[in-house]
């Protein structure tokens, strides 16, 4: 078995954006620094704008797994995250403070459709 920390996994950014994502933040303007996908303790590489991977809890789930093992910084990617495509982070990006405390919702998507 390949050891899960020496697992290469691919830069995805080109010149400080993800020009495959549509309406993808531009760190170029940014003090942030685009960061390379990594490999969590899973053997999932996080960050590589796959989102599946056979080492996945997901892709493995029975009703003897415990849903927190998907909870956590582990299985976000600080600069290549679905989150970074919304007007409000890309203001961050920018320098631009947050209007107003984030909407957060406890049944909703509110980001839904956006990405």
């Amino acid at each position: 078995m390949k050891d899960k920390s020496t697992k290469k996994v691919p830069n995805v950014s080109i010149d400080g954006t993800l020009p495959h994502q549509i309406d993808a933040p531009d760190f170029k303007q940014s003090n942030r620094q685009m960061q390379l996908p990594f490999v969590n303790e899973f053997g999932v590489v996080i960050g590589d704008s796959f989102y599946d991977s056979s080492q996945s809890p997901l892709n493995q789930w029975s009703t003897e797994t415990d849903p927190s093992v998907m909870a956590g910084d582990r299985w976000v990617h600080p600069t290549n995250d679905i989150g970074w495509n919304t007007t409000e982070n890309r203001e961050i990006l920018e320098g631009i403070p947050p209007k107003a405390a984030p909407f957060m919702h406890p049944t909703k998507d509110v980001s839904h459709k956006n990405d």
